[in-house]
Formats: C-alpha cells, structure tokens, sequence
C-alpha cells in the first residue's frame, strides 16, 4: 500500500502547470549588457532567485507580450515577499532592432523590475545555445520586414539553480501565480 504522504513524481508533475524537465537543466553561464549599458552576469546576477529566462524580441506580434503581460499580472497576484524572490530576464533575440533604450520601454510596459538582456547576435545566439534551447532565426517578411522566430517558453530557474519546470507558451495569469510561490518554496529534495 502507498504512503499517502509521500508525494508520487505523477503527482509532483501534475502540481505544476508548466512541463516537468527530466533530467532539470543547469542554469547557464553567459554574460550580456543590460538596457542601462552594463555587464551583466546571468548566473550571478540571478543567484538566490527564482529565475524566469525567455528568449524573444520587443517587435514580436504575439508571444512576447502576452508571455511578459501574464507574468507581470501574476506578480502582482501574489504576496510582494514571494515576487522579491523571483527575477524575470528577457534576452532580445533581435539586438539590431532592439536597443537598449527600446528594450527597456517595452519592458516597462509590463513591469519596470524585469531584467532586459542585449549583446552581439552572436552572443545572444550563444546565449540561447548554453540555456539549451532552440537558436532564434530572422524569417523575411514580403515588405522587406522581418520576424524572428523564436523558442516561445519560460525557462523556471529553482534556488537550486536548476529548470525542474518550463512553461509553454498559453499558461495563464492564474496558473503563473499558482506555481511562483511554490517555485519560491521548492526544494526538491522530496521528488
């Protein structure tokens, strides 16, 4: 018979609303300038946190602003004392397009705390290469514009500095406040 009080790996997995990441994935080590122009650490400049990485473009028709606006709706649908934990990092994966000061604007829009990461598309590109995720691509528009096609997940970051979690493009405002404080508490020690 099954110890009620155990948690299952099922039950852990279906406990949160993004994918479960088996093995997790290490948080990466890159380095990008920040939309004041400063050399930002990535894995230092996140330590200690809850950590949502996301990829994308401040020119982006659809995911990139919906997947900032619910989270930052969810921030403010928590206790101020859980969302002090948690960093959210936007990497440009369009830095020809997406200044420092354009990047910090749009951010803004969502919430002022969110992290805006630039650099060389080549150091973006590696960026994206040591989060282990797809390599952002320019797809040509007919009126000589251009879209950048993109990874559309968060990546969550745990204290332990490991993805356990990713969450899909489509996850709610109230799934994102549901799972923060839990993330905020994981230890994993248990699953």
């Amino acid at each position: 018979k099954k110890d009620p009080n155990v948690n299952s790996q099922e039950t852990f997995a279906a406990s949160y609303k993004g994918g479960l990441v088996t093995p997790p994935l290490p948080k990466p080590k890159f380095t990008l300038t920040d939309t004041s122009g400063n050399l930002i650490d990535f894995w230092k400049t996140t330590e200690g946190h809850v950590t949502l990485l996301f990829f994308g473009y401040a020119h982006c028709p659809d995911e990139c602003p919906l997947q900032m606006a619910t989270i930052a709706a969810a921030l403010k649908l928590i206790p101020a004392s859980v969302a002090d934990q948690i960093r959210v990092v936007f990497v440009t994966t369009d830095p020809a397009r997406d200044t420092p000061k354009i990047l910090r604007s749009w951010l803004d829009r969502f919430d002022k705390r969110f992290i805006g990461l630039t650099g060389s598309q080549a150091a973006v590109d590696a960026a994206q290469q040591v989060a282990a995720i797809p390599v952002a691509k320019k797809v040509s528009l007919n009126n000589r514009d251009y879209e950048v096609a993109h990874a559309s997940f968060v990546i969550a970051y745990t204290k332990d500095n490991l993805a356990h979690v990713i969450y899909p493009g489509g996850i709610t405002q109230k799934d994102w406040a549901q799972d923060l404080p839990h993330l905020v508490k994981e230890n994993w020690s248990n699953h």
